[in-house]
Parts: C-alpha cells; structure tokens; sequence
C-alpha cells in the first residue's frame, strides 16, 4: 500500500496516516495506547478485549476504505483512530444491532452504509487536553466522500459523548438517559445531520 502519508503536526505529534497492512508493523504499540485508554473508567475493558482488538486489525485492514492514523512523540505511538468503509447489507455482529435499532433500518441503510464508520478513538492519559483525539478524528475522516462519516459510543462516558458534540458531530439516536445504550454519531458534514432527531 506503499508508505505511510504524514497529514500533520499537533505541536507535539506527528500524525501519519495508513491504508493497510503496514499499520500491523505497529500492532504492538496500538494494544499499548488501547490498554491505557479502555481498561480504565468509564470503559474498564480487560485485557482480553485489547487483545481481541489487535487480532482483528489483520482482518480490518483488508476492509474497503480502511483508514488509521496514528500519532507519533518521536517513535512513540502517542494515539490512534481506526475507520473503514461501513458494508451493506448493515452488520450484525458486536453493538450494530443497537445502532439500527435506534435509527430503523431504512436509515440504517441510507445513512450508515457506504459511509466511513469510525471504529476507535484512543490516546494516551498523557496526551489528553492536547487536542490530539480531534486531530485524529479529522485525520481519518477529511476524506470521507460527501461527508458521509459516523461512530458508535455510550453514554456511559459523558465525556466521550461531549468530546464528540464539541468536535461538531450530530448525536442520532437517544436512549434513555439512565441506561448504558450505545449511540449513534453522525459526522459534521454528514448530509442527514439536518434529519437527525433531538434528545427528548
């Protein structure tokens, strides 16, 4: 897939981004920084799951439209965001079904599929209040055709909920408040952020 392009400089990071399977040469580095972010509250993810995580990139990054971008301290891998492009018929398997449920299937089809899904966000504690997670956000998604971008988090994690709002990103599906739904997020210039229903 050829080399990694640098896309830009957080005045402490560089952020280069992947196309494929020369990001497995850093798949060590990525359970690392996946460990620091996610076995931790509000996530509190084991290592098992970060494990599962590194073994699905072999197949991940043979998946249309993979993109990743990871960020560089020196050789360092400071935080990582992983997307692809989202297949039809929608999936089934992990937290999808949740996803559709919310939206119904005829804007599951329409809005999500063939639209770039961003699949992690992570950095490392060190790294928070930089800016870096928005920088890979970007990163992964200023490509997206006709801006057809979403993603997938809980709101058990009101600030990853309010990271997201911040960053211009329309929240499309609403659980109820005291529950730990996931929701769905649609991307800035995603063209049904206008169709998207408010909170209650």
């Amino acid at each position: 897939m050829g080399s990694p392009a640098v896309t830009g400089t957080n005045s402490r990071f560089d952020i280069r981004v992947f196309r494929g399977k020369d990001l497995l040469k850093h798949a060590d580095a990525l359970h690392s920084v996946y460990v620091e972010a996610f076995c931790a509250p509000p996530w509190n993810e084991d290592e098992e799951r970060a494990v599962e995580f590194v073994g699905r990139l072999v197949d991940n990054v043979r998946r249309p439209g993979f993109t990743a971008a990871l960020a560089f301290a020196g050789t360092e891998v400071a935080g990582f965001a992983t997307a692809w492009t989202t297949a039809a018929p929608f999936p089934t398997d992990r937290c999808y079904p949740q996803a559709a449920a919310g939206l119904g299937a005829r804007r599951t089809v329409e809005w999500l599929c063939g639209a770039r899904e961003i699949d992690e966000l992570a950095v490392q504690p060190s790294a928070r209040g930089t800016g870096l997670a928005a920088d890979l956000l970007e990163a992964v998604t200023d490509d997206t055709p006709e801006g057809r971008s979403w993603l997938l988090t809980s709101v058990r994690s009101p600030r990853a909920v309010a990271f997201y709002r911040r960053q211009g990103w329309t929240q499309a599906t609403h659980p109820s408040p005291e529950g730990t739904g996931i929701v769905v997020f649609l991307g800035p210039h995603h063209p049904a952020t206008a169709l998207a229903p408010s909170s209650l």
